[in-house]
């Protein structure tokens, strides 16, 4: 029998007897028992039973128990459960879990959120590693309520300590009115567990018992049926990592539909590489999305020092309180559960992850970030609080571009590098920007700039382009900025026909020529800051090296004379138009 024939025969009968029959079922599958053996069994766990011969009549018209007559003695019923055939559910290989996620895909397709794979995914996942986290307690000997505190507090919370009452999936679906009992089961963890408070918004939005009692309760129950199948106890935490950034991937052509931006795991491959962080450190990153360029920094420096030898603090800040609690979740499913903060806010206008780097004033800093391109809304009248002067020191840019002010706020925060995935537009711009450029290189700040290939991010078609920034720069590279071409490094998107991917052998490119420092014809060129102060702080990278074989040469006398044609056509078209509205202008006052 499935477990989803099992919640199909609970429903047939009241929901204090479904409670009850999961009781009986974890004392004796496997074995029978009497009316006795359940009376006494109930009481142990708090229960008071008016009528147990009533409560194992209704399981057994149910389907879900057995009566025989006891061989000793023939006045006596042994009951035994029915349901023991059904297998105990396993651990899933990577395979088994990136098909388990395809078919979630695939059942809830545009009727329901796509997050509910991720809460459910983070539900299910981290119940199984807490309840074999209490087995384990209980093996040496521990009572059960201290098996539970304990594995809340090396884990996360799941057993609410005032209600006594364990939240964890297993415990929740047993209920009659699973898809409401799991909802109020994930607002009462993130009540419990600091730090996991935007979990409640996230719930709130999906809203599970409105769905439940829509048209869309059979997708959620086939989703929680799928999930049913297996057991995460014993899933590395790397796979199921894998498995929550596959989710975001799989989504993200959709959700950049509506705005939300996704960078590409090859792109933040890159980033960390080109950082090289070091343990014992902090990272940051001021628009943290789901937190997937901090998870790549902590499993980078796992994998120079292994993952138990990873000692980083990470700070996150996302102003969207839904992809916050994705963050959240994508963390603690990486397994990174301490020396993490994600906040919540505006970056521009608080970033609240300041106070924490400066308490810890001798640890180096890292920023990285993907944060929003040419966002509007931010000038000097919203953000020139005494206390914001201090970090955009550099100025102000217009209103309608806050790309420079998210790479003053990144400066600011950084001790070590600052590695920024950005518009290639802000290279060259003028007015404010430029000024802005102008200071920030000659205070030699600026290490490299990469343009990146175009068609790499689902939102948007034109390349995006990575500059590094250094406080630390050794001393052969001061004065200097090495400018990288990979706009020719891709392959083809695997999946997705109008996308480009970076490569393995791509990325080993891009990193060996920044590491080395080293100039490749038609790839990598070292301009010092009087060259860049020559072409007017203009940082495209066109400027400084253009592929072998895409090289042109520009005719500047045949240019300008193209120049003065054009100017001359609009100059005739011009009189031709205010010719025409004369003769209308006229034609109208003689019929008036």
């Amino acid at each position: 029998m499935t477990s989803l024939e099992v919640w199909s025969r609970l429903s047939r009968v009241e929901p204090r007897f479904a409670r009850y029959f999961w009781v009986i079922y974890d004392e004796f599958r496997g074995r029978p028992f009497t009316v006795e053996d359940v009376e006494r069994v109930l009481v142990s766990k708090g229960y008071r039973v008016e009528n147990v011969y009533k409560l194992l009549s209704a399981l057994r018209e149910a389907g879900l128990l057995r009566v025989s007559i006891d061989q000793r003695d023939p006045r006596r019923h042994v009951y035994s459960i029915s349901v023991n055939s059904a297998p105990a559910p396993r651990a899933p290989s990577r395979d088994e879990l990136l098909r388990l996620l395809k078919d979630a895909a695939d059942v809830i397709r545009t009727a329901v959120d796509y997050t509910v794979i991720l809460l459910f995914l983070f539900y299910k996942a981290v119940s199984d590693k807490w309840e074999a986290r209490v087995e384990e307690y209980k093996a040496e000997g521990l009572d059960v309520r201290d098996a539970y505190l304990l594995a809340n507090n090396d884990y996360i919370a799941l057993y609410d300590v005032e209600r006594d009452e364990v939240l964890s999936w297993s415990n929740v679906v047993r209920q009659r009115e699973t898809l409401q009992a799991i909802d109020e089961a994930v607002v009462r963890i993130s009540r419990i567990n600091e730090g996991l408070e935007e979990l409640e918004r996230l719930a709130n939005r999906l809203g599970l018992t409105e769905l439940a009692r829509g048209d869309k309760k059979s997708i959620l129950v086939k989703l929680v049926e799928l999930f049913n199948q297996y057991n995460f106890a014993n899933v590395d935490y790397d796979v199921l990592g894998d498995a929550y950034q596959w989710i975001l991937g799989y989504f993200a052509p959709t959700k950049a539909k509506e705005g939300e931006t996704y960078t590409p795991r090859e792109v933040i491959k890159l980033m960390v590489r080109l950082l090289d962080v070091e343990n014992n450190s902090i990272v940051v990153d001021p628009a943290c999305g789901s937190a997937a360029m901090l998870i790549e920094a902590h499993k980078y420096v796992g994998s120079k020092v292994g993952r138990e030898g990873v000692k980083l603090k990470l700070y996150g800040q996302e102003i969207n309180e839904v992809m916050a609690a994705i963050a959240k979740m994508n963390l603690v499913l990486h397994g990174i559960t301490s020396d993490t903060t994600i906040y919540v806010g505006d970056s521009l206008e608080n970033p609240k992850f300041l106070g924490d780097v400066r308490k810890h004033s001798n640890t180096p800093v890292y920023v990285l970030a993907n944060p929003p391109w040419n966002q509007d809304g931010y000038d000097e009248a919203r953000l020139g609080k005494p206390e914001l002067r201090k970090i955009y020191t550099y100025g102000y840019p217009p209103e309608n571009t806050a790309d420079w002010l998210w790479i003053q706020l990144m400066i600011h925060t950084s001790t070590r590098k600052v590695a920024v995935v950005i518009d290639q537009g802000s290279l060259f711009r003028g007015g404010r920007e430029r000024e802005i450029r102008r200071k920030i290189v000659e205070a030699d700040l600026v290490e490299a700039v990469i343009l990146l290939p175009e068609k790499l991010f689902y939102n948007v078609v034109a390349p995006g382009v990575i500059i590094v920034f250094n406080k630390s720069k050794p001393e052969e590279r001061k004065g200097k900025v090495i400018f990288i071409n990979a706009s020719n490094e891709y392959k083809p998107h695997p999946e997705v026909r109008r996308l480009n991917i970076l490569g393995e052998d791509n990325i080993e490119k891009i990193v060996k020529a920044y590491r080395e420092y080293t100039e490749i014809p038609g790839f990598s060129k070292i301009a010092t800051i009087e060259e860049i102060r020559k072409n007017d702080y203009n940082l495209n990278v066109t400027l400084y090296v253009t592929p072998t074989g895409v090289e042109e040469t520009i005719d500047i006398l045949r240019e300008y004379e193209e120049l003065k044609r054009i100017e001359e056509e609009r100059n005739q078209l011009l009189k031709e138009i205010d010719h025409i509205m004369r003769e209308l202008s006229k034609t109208l006052g003689e019929n008036t």
